[in-house]
């Protein structure tokens, strides 16, 4: 729930998570139970910050202001880094960043959104 570091967090998520190609230099291998942990770790934090996001509500003027999601803060400074990633369309990397970046669209509208989306 923390801000600082999000998108190294995520970037070494991914990078572990991502399938062995045919081009992965010898002894750079990571262990398939390590690269299947990582991709689990990444699919519970997409469902945690979804379940954060969908959860807020819209705010009155007399309600406090919705509770702020750190992680998302923190990616809102790297979304074209996102963008340019999920263009590269890298096997699961593209789907993963793509529905972050739809979390960080819904997150921040209508000023984030823009950006993300184009």
């Amino acid at each position: 729930q923390m801000a600082s570091g999000a998108y190294r967090i995520l970037q070494f998520l991914i990078n572990t998570a991502m399938p062995a190609s045919v081009i992965t230099p010898p002894g750079l291998a990571v262990h398939d139970d390590v690269r299947e942990a990582c991709d689990r770790i990444i699919q519970l934090l997409r469902l945690n910050l979804q379940k954060l996001v969908y959860n807020r509500s819209q705010p009155s003027l007399a309600d406090p202001a919705p509770r702020p999601v750190p992680f998302l803060d923190e990616l809102k400074g790297h979304i074209r880094d996102l963008c340019v990633e999920t263009l590269k369309l890298e096997r699961k990397r593209f789907l993963w960043q793509h529905q972050l970046l739809g979390l960080l669209s819904v997150y921040w509208s209508p000023s984030c959104a823009t950006n993300a989306l184009f």
